[in-house]
């Protein structure tokens, strides 16, 4: 080999060193550059405490999944912990705890909190109530987010809509339920509006955890119980202590869960924070009635198939709990000016929208009737829910006149 040959060697070789080791920058880069690591900026590192068990789908996964998003879309300059109830606050203490800053931020229902401040049920659940995207409409259109900013943030707290899914089951019995009168005498756990209204009916009514309730079932210290979703039932284990699954959710039509953030914490946070937060719970909500909307049909399936009687709720008794529920509004809007408030203002949302729901949604009854189309079994329901939910449950007509 010339000498010329052998510089133009060594140069070729120093050539292919220099664009190796840019290589391999690019890739150390990249690799720095993860996901999973900061972007330049503060980073937002809360602990979020749930009032629903993380294992749990559609209540507690959904918090979890929140997370997740705003870890990734903030290229994790917001990293929250999601904790169980009970490791940092308990369950039904998430509110006053943000209020007191025990905690930056929780996920709940905000009906826990009706012991301290009773209009907050109204923003979770009303019995024979909303639709879920009825509740969706008037919660962004239709004034309902800028009432509870009204009356949450007096008193420390950012409420944001993070959540939400449809109707639960009317609950889990050791026995059958025909009449009003079998309701009377009965141990039943029952939150909000609804367990007030089961209190009219003579049930002896009372609150605990979702984590408490199978093994208050088995041991017979209560004789009912409702909680949620027929999936998340299922995975409590109620059907292997009371076989009889009772519908429609008269009680939780729909389900809202929301964010609530202490005030200080929130007006601390830049905005584009504040607008990563939103959009991902704006997510959230999609995200969580799509997913439990997906699966109950099959966990009922299931469910049947384990020998778990699933029945409709009479008329007789359907009308019944329509009439005590309403008696207990009353009785709650007369003691409490926001009570009154936020009822009145989600009566008048429901009247007006009634006149689109009625065209636009028109009885299953009726299209079956069109079409000639039946159950998967070639059956009809005896008793059939009109209107998403038995007419929505005859309340449209008693509060749109």
């Amino acid at each position: 080999m010339s000498i010329r040959e052998a510089l133009v060697a060594v140069f070729i070789a120093f050539a292919v060193g220099l664009l190796a080791a840019g290589s391999l920058g690019r890739e150390r880069d990249a690799v720095l550059a993860t996901p999973g690591e900061p972007e330049a900026g503060p980073v937002l590192r809360w602990r979020v405490t749930s009032a629903f068990g993380t294992h749990l789908p559609a209540l507690g996964e959904n918090a979890v999944e929140v997370a997740d998003s705003l870890r990734i879309a903030s290229g994790g300059r917001i990293d929250w912990t999601i904790d169980d109830p009970g490791e940092v606050v308990p369950a039904f203490a998430i509110v006053e705890a943000v209020r007191a800053s025990k905690i930056d931020a929780g996920y709940t229902w905000l009906g826990y909190d009706e012991g301290r401040l009773k209009s907050s049920v109204l923003f979770g659940a009303v019995p024979f109530g909303m639709t879920p995207w009825e509740y969706s409409a008037w919660w962004v259109r239709g004034g309902g987010s800028e009432l509870a900013q009204e009356i949450y943030r007096p008193i420390g707290i950012e409420p944001i809509l993070c959540g939400i899914i449809g109707p639960e089951t009317a609950g889990w019995f050791r026995q059958e339920i025909k009449v009003p009168e079998d309701v009377e005498g009965l141990k039943i756990r029952f939150a909000g509006l609804g367990g007030r209204a089961l209190q009219k009916l003579g049930a002896s009514v009372t609150m605990m955890p979702g984590g408490e309730i199978f093994q208050a079932l088995e041991k017979g210290a209560i004789d009912a119980t409702e909680f949620s979703l027929p999936e998340v039932d299922l995975r409590l284990g109620f059907d292997r202590v009371a076989r009889f699954n009772y519908f429609p959710g008269w009680h939780q039509p729909h389900t809202a869960f929301h964010l609530v953030v202490n005030k200080e914490s929130w007006d601390a946070l830049p905005h584009s924070m504040q607008a990563t937060i939103e959009l991902a719970c704006g997510n959230g909500v999609h995200r969580n009635l799509a997913n439990a909307e997906a699966m109950q049909g099959g966990v009922i399936e299931r469910l049947v198939a384990g020998g778990v009687q699933t029945r409709t709720l009479s008329p007789a008794l359907l009308d019944a709990l329509q009439k005590a529920s309403d008696e207990v509004l009353e009785d709650e809007a007369a003691l409490d000016e926001d009570f009154a408030r936020v009822l009145a203002h989600q009566r008048a949302f429901r009247k007006e929208y009634a006149a689109w729901r009625r065209l636009a949604y028109p009885s299953p009854s009726l299209l079956s009737d069109a079409d000639g189309s039946s159950d998967a079994d070639g059956s009809s329901d005896p008793t059939p829910m009109p209107n998403g939910l038995g007419d929505a449950l005859k309340a449209e007509a008693a509060h749109a006149n």
